[in-house]
């Protein structure tokens, strides 16, 4: 008899959970780098980011309401294909996490070097570890504990936001970078990274009510949540630190909270 999954997880729940994975690297790690390509015009990389990123959310989007499965991405491509290709996705998955855990598990680590200067590596591997626990601990605490973080880091965020404001108009955010067009576009192939996560939330699909109408609601709402403050942020960001400082900072917004106070 095959084991079936709990469906415990509702609308709010997985739309925070598809926040949350999406919420981290762009922000945090990336946005110095990106400003490096992108300059003022940061917002609209952002911006072309997401867009992009709609189409794949869309297709997501449509599978996940034919397709209630937890394995996402393979079963989708094993009706489409055959089992081979389906098991180079599963593969591609895989490796794709792994990067994508390493740069954030590198990101939050130096960060946390900033605040406490603690060594980057040892940080980065504890909090995969602390992670990985909580995650065999069972999907409801795991995704409550998602949520916390998700509501701790979009109030950190809509702080940095509300902080900015007051110095929005201060730069001119239409300006071109000083590569033209090519720096915009290459800016925002490197931001599209920042979006990427939202498509775990299908993994969620045996684990949700109702996913034939939660999963693809949650999908959507995750990547316009996530837009929206990605490109507040960035405006934010560029107006008080300026594109220049900000790209040479390897904690963007931790340098963003120190020059505001002396700018203040």
């Amino acid at each position: 008899m095959a084991t079936k999954l709990k469906r415990s997880l509702g609308l709010f729940e997985t739309t925070l959970y598809g926040v949350g994975v999406v919420l981290g690297a762009g922000v945090y790690v990336l946005i110095g780098k990106a400003a490096g390509l992108a300059g003022n015009s940061l917002w609209a990389a952002f911006a072309i980011g997401a867009f992009i990123a709609t189409f794949t959310g869309l297709s997501y989007a449509e599978l996940s309401s034919m397709f209630q499965k937890a394995s996402g991405e393979h079963y989708y491509a094993q009706k489409a294909f055959n089992n081979h290709i389906a098991f180079l996705v599963g593969w591609l998955i895989v490796i794709g996490g792994i990067i994508a855990s390493a740069t954030v598990a590198l990101g939050f680590a130096g960060y946390f070097n900033a605040l406490f200067n603690t060594p980057i590596i040892l940080t980065a591997i504890a909090s995969i570890l602390i992670l990985t626990i909580i995650n065999f601990w069972g999907i409801k605490e795991a995704t409550w504990f998602g949520i916390i973080a998700t509501i701790i880091e979009l109030v950190g965020l809509l702080i940095i936001i509300a902080l900015g404001f007051t110095f929005f108009g201060d730069v001119n955010i239409l300006e071109l970078p000083p590569t033209g067009f090519r720096g915009l576009i290459s800016g925002a192939a490197l931001i599209f990274f920042a979006f990427l996560g939202f498509e775990g939330v299908v993994r969620l699909s045996e684990e949700t009510k109702n996913p034939k109408k939660v999963i693809p609601k949650a999908l959507i709402l995750s990547i316009i949540i996530t837009t929206i403050i990605y490109i507040l942020v960035a405006i934010s960001a560029v107006s008080v630190l300026g594109w220049e400082r900000l790209a040479m900072s390897n904690a963007p917004l931790a340098d963003y909270l120190l020059l505001y106070r002396l700018r203040e």
